[in-house]
């Protein structure tokens, strides 16, 4: 059964699980390349999510048609999603101070075979703690933990529904 133009339930969750992970990620790194936003701890581990997610995604377009399987993919593409959402929800209340956060930081460094240059990447990386917002949402106040929260969290739910509803009998 078709819907969204003749595009089947199943079509859409498997571009969904692959352009939702892609699209978050571009966003995160394009903040860290040319926003200079260096992620935290948490921070990584939502992008660890979306990276299994986009890894699931692929797997499920290469099974596509195959009865049983490719839901199962595509709803453990959801799960990582969702994991990505579930993250981003704890880090928003770190960020709040709802949540008590992490002890440990994190440091961005590029690899080096000189000793010397990778102790001063070292020490001019940016110390970054999860309970620090580094950007707002202008206008509704959100941090991108938060927006990552509701965004991975509302398309997980939604590939999910895409992925387990069975087209309807027509009469």
């Amino acid at each position: 059964m078709s819907s969204a133009g003749g595009i089947s339930n199943l079509n859409l969750a498997r571009a969904l699980a692959l352009l939702v992970p892609a699209a978050l990620l571009a966003g995160a790194w394009s903040f860290q390349i040319w926003g200079g936003l260096y992620p935290c701890e948490m921070c990584w581990w939502q992008r660890y999510a979306h990276l299994v997610a986009a890894a699931l995604a692929l797997i499920a377009i290469a099974v596509a048609g195959r009865p049983g399987l490719d839901r199962i993919v595509l709803a453990l593409a959801a799960l990582a999603i969702l994991t990505s959402g579930g993250i981003g929800i704890y880090h928003a209340g770190v960020e709040a101070h709802v949540f008590p956060g992490l002890t440990t930081c994190t440091r961005t460094v590029v690899n080096s075979s000189n000793p010397a240059e990778l102790m001063d990447q070292i020490m001019k990386a940016p110390l970054v703690w999860c309970d620090q917002v580094q950007w707002r949402d202008p206008v509704l106040g959100i941090s991108m933990a938060g927006w990552n929260a509701i965004l991975s969290t509302g398309f997980a739910l939604l590939i999910l529904w895409l992925t387990i509803r069975r087209p309807k009998a027509k009469a």
